[in-house]
């Protein structure tokens, strides 16, 4: 075992985190993980946790698959590495794209890889532009993303995205990027307003934004099905059967960012099943590999391809790629996932424990501070208030939702905070009883959270 001592002192030296308050972890410092078995973790002091939150919605096949590991080794030993420029191939990337293909939720055509959801995003961005030069609308460049949304931390990326902190101080988002209505019914629905009616007016705001923009401008819409990182944010009632209509009516692209949710974790091999969504772009990333090596995937329909492959005769190359795109070792372990999602039918497991799952979440309903309880599939969030009747939330000075945090890894779980609301995203491979497990030690943590605050 690595010393615990030393592991601190140089995460606190050297590293730079993500998504991380640098200047109180200076202070506080690291917890560092040191190895995984199933839907357990265990850090380098030996302290042993079950991971609701599959490290970052991504171990979907947790944290010790043999198969994967083996798949990796053999495929280092095979090719350790090779690009898909100007033409060059390898086995692994060809198999995967044909079964992603085969996968595909709506009909799509051809499918380049990258390294991450963000960079995925980043690309959609680049063909949905490339491809209006290409078919010679040049002025329809705009983009629509919604408030709240995740799609990465690239300057295209983060930029669609529509949270705050991600734009604050990075110059963001860029122009031709801008963003319409978060669709989240208990927060933004008006009093007396029904799910249906709500989806209807966000269709409508949606509407009258293309217009003042001028739909000759706008390019694309970008959405994933459920809003991860904005909070676990289910679409309500006919939102995407109206929302599309209107791109539909004035010829704007839908890019559904199925990041978080692709894989079966909506109680669908793909959260667009789940709600009807029709998308000319498909973007994977994080369950794609069961997060065991960098990649992603950026799915395409044959109308977009047709046009961007034309473009590149005229121009004589597409001038995109990454050196690690389509990367054998990554898509080897990526092509085994697939293949352990159908042998193994995880998704039939997920559907087998979404009540048990969905049931245990919604039993803190009308808990004291529990505002919303929200969720679809294997994932799910509880939003914490001061009052929750009144909707007044707690001061950010009492910082519940990490706090919470840290009551949990004392009781063995960990989960996550996105302010104060409070999520859950298991691995896919979860047992019944490790979900009681889970349940039972969240129930503790929030009940000595509850006690605090008598």
């Amino acid at each position: 075992m690595t010393n615990p001592n030393a592991n601190a002192a140089n995460d606190i030296a050297a590293h730079l985190h993500s998504f991380t308050n640098l200047t109180a972890h200076e202070k506080i410092g690291p917890l560092v993980i040191a190895r995984g078995d199933g839907v357990f973790v265990e850090d380098d002091k030996g302290n042993r946790y079950l991971e609701a939150m599959s490290g970052l919605w991504c171990a979907s096949l947790g944290f010790s698959n043999k198969r994967l590991a083996k798949a990796g080794s053999d495929a280092l030993y095979q090719l350790p590495y090779y690009h898909t420029f100007t033409g060059r191939s390898n086995p692994a990337v060809a198999a995967l794209a044909s079964k992603l293909l085969s996968m595909a939720p709506v009909p799509m055509s051809k499918a380049f890889f990258a390294n991450s959801g963000s960079e995925a995003n980043d690309t959609a961005v680049k063909l949905v532009w490339y491809y209006h030069n290409a078919i010679g609308k040049p002025e329809k460049k705009k983009i629509l993303g919604r408030v709240n949304a995740y799609h990465g931390v690239t300057v295209a990326s983060a930029s669609v995205g529509g949270i705050p902190t991600n734009h604050r101080d990075f110059d963001l988002p860029i122009h031709n990027i801008m963003h319409v209505d978060c669709p989240h019914y208990f927060r933004y629905g008006l009093p007396g307003e029904s799910e249906e009616d709500f989806a209807t007016r966000m269709a409508d705001n949606l509407e009258k934004r293309i217009l003042e923009e001028g739909p000759e401008t706008v390019a694309a819409f970008f959405a994933e099905p459920v809003m991860g990182a904005g909070g676990v944010i289910v679409p309500p009632a006919t939102y995407f059967e109206k929302v599309q209509k209107v791109l539909a009516k004035y010829d704007v692209l839908l890019v559904a960012d199925e990041v978080v949710c692709g894989f079966a974790r909506t109680g669908e091999m793909f959260g667009s099943t789940t709600y009807g969504m029709k998308p000319d772009i498909i973007n994977t990333a994080k369950a794609l590999s069961s997060g065991y090596a960098p990649i992603s995937a950026v799915m395409v329909n044959e109308k977009i391809y047709s046009a961007i492959a034309a473009n590149s005769g005229d121009i004589g190359t597409f001038g995109h790629g990454f050196t690690y795109s389509g990367h054998p070792v990554s898509c080897a372990i990526a092509l085994e996932t697939l293949k352990i999602y159908e042998e193994d039918n995880i998704l039939g497991h997920v559907q087998s424990l979404v009540p048990q799952f969905q049931k245990a979440l919604h039993s803190y309903e009308g808990r004291k501070f529990v505002g919303e309880v929200r969720g679809v599939g294997l994932f799910g969030a509880i939003e914490l208030f001061a009052d929750p009747e009144k909707r007044i939330p707690f001061e950010p000075s009492a910082k519940v939702g990490p706090r919470i945090v840290e009551i949990g890894l004392e009781q063995g779980i960990i989960v996550r905070a996105l302010g104060d609301t409070m999520v859950l995203c298991p691995p896919l491979i979860i047992t019944a009883e490790e979900l009681d497990e889970l349940f039972e030690r969240f129930g503790r943590a929030m009940a000595i959270f509850e006690e605090s605050f008598a």
